[in-house]
């Protein structure tokens, strides 16, 4: 019914009082957290699970959760299908 930029607009509205509501996506690229898209970029650009970690300062197995969940959200089963994943990356605000 074309609401969706004003769900958009009230999603950031809440999200600036504090509140956290749920991700419209569950599936893709938007349905990763910031952090999963940091490491996802990272693992893509040909990184190790070591030298990611020691980038951000998070442990190995932070990491390692973080890649578990991202290729379950992108449906990929491995680091070798992440730049396919990747490609034509949208914004995280729907659009029409």
């Amino acid at each position: 019914m074309g609401a969706r930029p004003l769900a958009a607009r009230a999603r950031e509205e809440l999200r600036a009082t504090g509140a956290r509501p749920r991700r419209e996506w569950r599936t893709g690229v938007e349905a990763l957290t910031p952090s999963e898209l940091r490491i996802v970029r990272l693992a893509a650009e040909g990184r190790t699970n070591r030298e990611i970690a020691h980038q951000l300062y998070v442990t190995l197995k932070t990491v390692e959760g973080h890649l578990a969940r991202a290729y379950a959200k992108l449906g990929i089963e491995g680091r070798t299908q992440l730049l396919h994943a990747l490609e034509g990356e949208k914004t995280r605000v729907p659009t029409l």
